[in-house]
């Protein structure tokens, strides 16, 4: 009976270290959650075609039914969804769909979800999802820091922030304010998600053509994997949804 009861012990505790050693060790490239391999899609390949959301949608309503065929949390979609109607309305000639967001937040942080942090009812990522010092380690970009650890909490070298990963000098560009609370907070999904939308549209992009949305898509992301699995998510989201 003693040794089972070490025996147990010592596999919690060699559980427990491998637990940690995951976490520590997610860097940008590692962020993907489990969706399968990454797609054969080629580059240029247009996402799938979503209607656009009514400007007088109850995005409340709305997002409670898709939440169920999707797998989006309700308060992810509400954050998405608004986003798409933001910059329709700021820049009609972008297409923006709400279904790109949720790919990009899908394999950024599974919609707030990553590691132990969930969506408040605020749409706040609790706790904060922050990524690795971006310090040229192997597979790692160098990047100094930009913004003194305000966002981040390192003063010496930048780290992605939120559900949706700003780098703090990205944020200081694009950041939003998408609830109208008056501040601009990359852990906000509501902020981060308006936010996304300007940086995916930015430099007149059509993301409703495959050439434009893959621009968007490896602007936020150089990887082409990284943009294959971004589409992948899109389309089952947009799939899903109909």
């Amino acid at each position: 009976m003693r040794v089972a009861i070490m025996s147990a012990a010592v596999a919690l505790v060699v559980l427990a270290a491998a637990f940690l050693v995951v976490l520590r060790a997610v860097g940008p490239e590692e962020r993907t959650p489990a969706d399968g391999g990454v797609p054969a899609v080629a580059r240029g390949t247009a996402p799938p075609t979503v209607p656009p959301l009514a400007a007088d949608l109850d995005l409340t309503a709305w997002a409670g039914r898709v939440t169920g065929p999707t797998g989006i949390p309700a308060r992810a979609l509400a954050a998405y969804g608004e986003a798409e109607r933001v910059q329709r309305a700021t820049g009609p000639g972008c297409g923006l769909s709400w279904t790109t967001l949720a790919g990009v937040g899908r394999i950024e942080s599974d919609h707030g979800r990553l590691g132990r942090a969930d969506l408040d009812a605020d749409g706040v990522a609790r706790p904060p999802i922050v990524g690795v010092p971006l310090d040229g380690s192997p597979g790692v970009a160098d990047i100094p820091d930009t913004d003194g650890g305000r966002l981040d909490g390192d003063p010496e070298h930048d780290r992605a922030v939120g559900p949706l990963q700003f780098l703090p000098a990205t944020w200081a560009r694009y950041g939003a304010d998408g609830d109208g609370d008056g501040v601009r907070d990359p852990n906000d999904l509501d902020d981060a998600a308006v936010a996304a939308a300007a940086y995916l549209c930015a430099a007149g992009r059509d993301t409703a053509e495959g050439d434009g949305w893959w621009d968007g898509v490896l602007a936020y992301n150089r990887s082409l994997d990284y943009a294959r699995r971004v589409w992948g998510a899109t389309d089952r989201y947009a799939a899903a949804s109909m």
